[in-house]
């Protein structure tokens, strides 16, 4: 790389004289012909000023910030009443923000219909579930997509996801070793929204729910209760099942904001949790500890989901062309309202 020493042994000329020139330094006093004589040098020579090296890489940095969008598979109202996507969602912002990524466009996939998203978009973080089909229709130009919680075709896309089979294995083992046998089930139902449709997606947390304790020989169908992801339908369900003549003696409840709501529907009736029912939530959201009872549930690392989709997105635009697949790990975390 060429140096001021350089250009003034080519031009014989002095290096202050030649550093106070090409920084366009007002003060010298200078010939014309001098001056031209050394821009040309630091030309031919390949010199850059500090300034013009300086432009140069905000240039080439911004240049290299790609283009990534948000794809939200919730409406507002449903990740207002369960903070599980709401905390994926600002794990992703985090880890976007430490890449130095900023360019990024958000969207929710009910609002997008038929349009296709912006088409200058680099990478695509899909949070939630959606079909391949669905996804093509809104952004078959996106070449990187990263999903989280949710992965519909390995082979071809990277993905976040934790293990709702062996999740749900945990809670019912705890509930079986607590000695619980009439176990019930409360839960939601997730949809796929778009083009103003609601497709029923399967809840693999109910799936396995019903597979164990029909291998125990214990399942009752009258003890599944399912609804809406949301406080109030915990509350709605819990006072269904309270209404039937057989309560179970436990629940596994599918998120915490409804077992929040089902613990208080059980308070309105004057049972105590756990003597009178055992409860398990699952996301073990910052509320959950605080509950009237705290809350036994199942632990899922919702912003390192975030992290890890960013960083697999990022490699993707670098280069790297085999997709890969994250299984976060879970934690069960027992608390007073499974008895413990």
């Amino acid at each position: 790389m060429a140096t001021i020493k350089d250009i003034a042994a080519l031009t014989k000329v002095s290096p202050a004289t030649v550093s106070r020139v090409l920084n366009n330094d007002q003060t010298i006093s200078v010939l014309e012909e001098t001056r031209d004589r050394i821009f040309q040098a630091a030309k031919e020579l390949g010199y850059k000023t500090i300034l013009e090296r300086r432009v140069e890489q905000q240039f080439e940095s911004s240049k290299a910030i790609p283009g990534v969008g948000i794809l939200l598979c919730q409406t507002v109202e449903e990740e207002l009443s369960d903070p599980y996507f709401l905390s994926i969602r600002q794990g992703v912002e985090e880890e976007l923000l430490n890449q130095g990524i900023t360019s990024t466009g958000m969207f929710r996939l009910h609002d997008t219909g038929q349009n296709q998203l912006v088409r200058d978009l680099e990478g695509l973080i899909v949070i939630g579930r959606i079909s391949e089909k669905a996804l093509k229709t809104v952004s078959g130009h996106v070449e990187n997509v990263v999903y989280i919680n949710h992965s519909p075709n390995d082979d071809l896309y990277d993905s976040v996801v934790i293990d709702f089979v062996k999740s749900t294995e945990k809670v019912v083992g705890h509930l079986l070793e607590k000695g619980y046998k009439r176990i019930g089930y409360i839960g939601g139902i997730e949809r796929e929204h778009l083009n103003n449709q609601k497709m029923v997606i399967e809840d693999e947390r109910l799936t396995t729910f019903e597979r164990i304790m029909e291998k125990e020989g214990l399942f009752n169908p009258n003890y599944t209760f399912i609804g809406e992801y949301t406080m109030t339908q915990g509350y709605e369900l819990m006072k269904k099942a309270l209404q039937e003549n057989d309560l179970p003696e436990a629940f596994f409840i599918a998120s915490d904001p409804m077992a929040i709501g089902a613990l208080r529907a059980l308070q309105e009736a004057k049972l105590t949790v756990p003597n009178d029912v055992a409860i398990v939530g699952f996301d073990d959201i910052e509320m959950a500890k605080f509950a009237s009872t705290p809350l036994t549930t199942i632990r899922v690392y919702t912003k390192e989901m975030g992290h890890a989709g960013v960083k697999l997105l990022v490699e993707r635009i670098n280069g790297r062309k085999l997709p890969i697949k994250v299984t976060v790990p879970t934690k069960l975390v027992v608390r007073q309202s499974s008895g413990c």
